[in-house]
């Protein structure tokens, strides 16, 4: 026979006792804990101070925590940096073909150069720096353009020679002396140096303005191709500057060529490098000196 679902604890006092203590103690919790929310209501700091003890308790735990939420971070951004890095390897190498292909280019274009140069019995002169000198004057009260190199004939300084420094081309060497030089500058109106823009090959002349500036004369007439920024650079032509040097970069467009400003400021170039006169020699030959056998 089942036993009823009904049950009365009967007779005993521990049972009756037990009972009404946990009816008391559910009572007074509900009752404390109304009062409590009653309490954060009206007052949200009067608890301050367990919080704060409640969070200091628990900071153990929480550093724990964020410990292993950071190296499960750092797990899991080793393995995205695994994963994307096939791609950015794969980017990288088509890059290095490219560059490659570039380089290849160039050495073909180095190599051409040299046969019609061999064609033509081209021969260049050594760019090996004839001196490296400190400028230690300038004419600042003249309208002429000059400086005073701290270098001259017992260092093998001759006249015509380039000066640059690591910017770009600074000027010639105009009289020299036995430890020092006199250079004129390209910023002097009697400058004229050969250039072309870097970009499109457009030959021209850079004259001097004596106020460190350049005017930039265009060969070919016409409709000016020129832009602001355009930057120039010695062309070689009638030897004397190496081609390639950086001159000057283009401030403001004229109707028939630009004014630019030099890259290598004299006031701002310490120590500068002297360098040999850069003259393409050819030989041709006389037809009226060839014998036929």
């Amino acid at each position: 026979m089942a036993a009823p679902q009904d049950r009365r604890p009967g007779f005993s006092k521990r049972a009756h006792l037990g009972l009404f203590t946990s009816y008391v103690a559910a009572s007074a919790g509900a009752a404390l804990g109304f009062v409590v929310l009653v309490v954060s209501l009206l007052n949200p700091t009067a608890f301050a101070f367990a919080r704060a003890a409640a969070n200091d308790v628990a900071a153990p735990a929480g550093r724990v925590s964020a410990t292993t939420r950071s190296s499960g971070k750092t797990f899991i951004d080793v393995i995205s940096g695994y994963i994307e890095a096939g791609s950015k390897n794969a980017q990288l190498k088509e890059e290095l073909a490219v560059a490659r292909s570039r380089l290849a280019e160039a050495e073909a274009i180095k190599s051409e150069n040299a046969r019609l140069k061999a064609l033509l019995e081209v021969r260049e002169t050594d760019g090996t720096p004839v001196t490296t000198a400190r400028l230690i004057g300038s004419s600042s009260t003249s309208t002429r353009r000059f400086a005073l190199l701290g270098a001259g004939k017992r260092d093998g300084v001759q006249p015509g020679q380039p000066v640059r420094s690591a910017k770009g081309l600074v000027g010639r060497v105009l009289e020299v002396g036995n430890r020092t030089a006199r250079v004129l500058l390209v910023t002097d109106g009697e400058s004229v140096v050969p250039v072309r823009r870097v970009k499109g090959d457009i030959s021209g002349f850079a004259q001097g303005q004596a106020d460190g500036t350049l005017i930039i004369r265009l060969i070919d007439l016409g409709i000016n191709p020129l832009k602001k920024g355009d930057v120039f650079v010695t062309s070689g032509s009638g030897g004397l500057y190496r081609p390639n040097v950086p001159v000057a970069i283009v401030r403001n467009v004229t109707r028939d060529g630009a004014v630019a400003q030099i890259v290598s400021d004299p006031a701002a170039s310490e120590f500068v490098i002297v360098e040999p006169i850069w003259q393409p020699i050819t030989e041709l030959r006389d037809p009226a000196q060839e014998t036929t056998p």
